[in-house]
């Protein structure tokens, strides 16, 4: 049955015209095995590298090992000579220098979180407001008659006012209204009155803090260019996520507590907003220093159509080190980062051989990916190549495990994501080159313009297409692994790996020796 359910799965993969093999071509694609592929990602996703975090010596170390294997390779560095574009960043911390009521003191990051930025703000609070849920609706206010404008407020962050049968005095029934189930609507209310801090009660507080460790307070990293630094804008409300316990500890002085004001506005179905004696004390404010981190870039000159080029992409970084647990990022983005140099290692053997591109391509591992695609917008911002004469990028991110969606079915797949977005042709040279050399399925689900997870948006090939560039993401899926400690390379599927490496060796070949530049004839979604 497995042995049927596979080759079923196989039939989308020769939807595109099958072509004879050619031998040189699959020649050079051989030099792209699992073995030599966990070498590379061994050394990537070991201790070693401590996560490979954007500013961090790991983050160092993988982009040195990268060059170095570059150079070996024969590859030019075409930066002034040099494999490294340094990438202007900054780094920004929202440090919370105090925060004790009634004199006792509270740690960010252990028993609360701060959310916020804007410059250094002390706040000695003698009162607090209260106000509720935070909802301004027709058939129930919590800030009618409420003026809150440079006060501290302290709201429920979490769930609405219901009647004795639990209905949502928002809508009437036991389904929740658009104050619950939007994560923004209630935050943006508030910060419209203009308060100087929200104080933000949640019943999971603990849970979250435990979940996500320090990656809640963690450092904000931005390009240098991208505007205003942090620390001197105002962009909003500061927000301090506080515990059910904290809460009842501001409202001790006036002898009540979170449970029995929610239990009065349920049994009265009316707001209880009001304004309470407390003490608290606090200084916050963001800090920003100015860093680099490096992309690593490697190219390998064409013939005849040099002037033209193509971008091969992954990002190196990861999230490095937190409070001494390591985020290794085997499958994201080590098995990326790997097939980047096993495709680098094949066409270098077939230029060494005299079998090079006549068009030129540029092999670029990229940092500062996991804070925001930030390493290739850079590189887009600021091209070493002209961007008018790039191709197309083929970006390889997360190549190396099975989803969840294919885990009981067919592991000989890979999602290829907006082939067919600006370039009928390119995924019509894609879909050739599986069904001639690698006959895996090609998995286009997150293609739909709907797909709530907005992949295509989510990795570096976006910051190409934005300037309408040709792109393939090449993508192996989520699993649940993702952007935890476990992403190890124990986990890794060298032979799929490889193999998807192959397809985009196989694409990249097609492209770079053709005689026509891709034609760029679409915009979809």
């Amino acid at each position: 049955m497995k042995q049927l359910l596979s080759l079923f799965f196989l039939v989308p993969a020769f939807y595109g015209c099958i072509m004879a093999q050619d031998p040189v071509q699959l020649k050079y694609a051989g030099e792209i095995t699992p073995e030599t592929a966990k070498s590379h990602l061994s050394i990537l996703a070991s201790a070693a590298f401590e996560g490979r975090g954007t500013g961090e010596p790991g983050g160092e170390k993988a982009a040195a090992y990268i060059a170095e294997e570059f150079e070996k390779l024969g590859l030019t560095g075409p930066v002034n000579g040099s494999y490294f574009q340094p990438v202007k960043l900054t780094r920004t911390l929202f440090d919370v220098r105090d925060f004790t009521i009634d004199g006792k003191p509270f740690a960010n990051g252990k028993d609360f979180y701060f959310v916020g930025s804007g410059p250094e703000t002390a706040i000695n609070a003698n009162e607090i407001v209260f106000i509720g849920y935070g909802i301004s609706d027709d058939k129930y206010d919590d800030l009618a008659g409420i003026d809150i404008v440079g006060k501290v407020v302290l709201v429920l962050s979490e769930d609405e006012p219901k009647d004795a049968q639990g209905n949502s005095l928002i809508t009437g029934t036991d389904t929740p209204s658009e104050w619950v189930t939007s994560r923004t609507k209630r935050l943006q209310n508030i910060t419209a009155k203009n308060p100087k801090l929200i104080i933000a009660v949640s019943s999971t507080i603990q849970e979250s803090l435990e979940r996500f460790g320090n990656r809640l307070t963690q450092p904000r990293i931005a390009l240098e260019e991208s505007g205003t630094s942090p620390a001197a804008a105002t962009t909003g409300t500061p927000v301090a996520n506080i515990s059910t316990e904290m809460a009842d500890l501001l409202l001790a002085r006036a002898k009540t507590s979170v449970a029995k004001l929610t239990g009065k506005i349920g049994d009265t179905r009316k707001p209880q907003s009001k304004t309470y004696k407390t003490r608290l004390k606090t200084t916050f404010g963001a800090v920003t220093e100015p860093f680099t981190s490096d992309n690593v870039l490697g190219y390998l000159e064409g013939s005849d159509l040099k002037d033209e080029l193509l971008v091969i992409t992954a990002h190196h970084d990861h999230e490095g080190n937190q409070n001494g647990i390591i985020f290794f990022g085997a499958d994201d983005n080590g098995s990326g980062t790997t097939g980047v140099l096993e495709i680098a290692r094949a066409f270098a053997k077939a230029k060494a051989d005299g079998h090079g591109p006549r068009r030129s391509i540029l092999f670029m591992t990229v940092t500062a990916e996991e804070k925001g695609l930030l390493g290739s917008n850079y590189y887009s911002r600021h091209p070493i190549f002209p961007l008018e004469n790039t191709v197309v990028n083929l970006n390889t991110d997360m190549i190396g495990r099975i989803d969840d969606k294919h885990l009981r079915g067919n592991h000989n797949y890979v999602h290829t994501i907006g082939s067919d977005k600006l370039s009928s042709e390119l995924k019509v040279i894609n879909e050739n080159a599986n069904a001639t050399y690698t006959h895996m399925e090609l998995d286009y689900m997150y293609d739909d313009p709907k797909d709530p997870m907005r992949i295509y948006y989510r990795s570096d090939q976006y910051n190409f297409a934005k300037h309408g560039i040709p792109v393939i993401f090449y993508f192996s899926g989520l699993h649940p692994d993702y952007h935890t400690p476990a992403d190890t390379v124990d986990k890794i599927n060298f032979e799929m790996l490889a193999k998807r490496a192959r397809l985009v060796f196989h694409t990249a070949w097609e492209i770079a020796n053709r005689d026509k530049r891709l034609v760029v004839d679409s915009n979809k979604e």
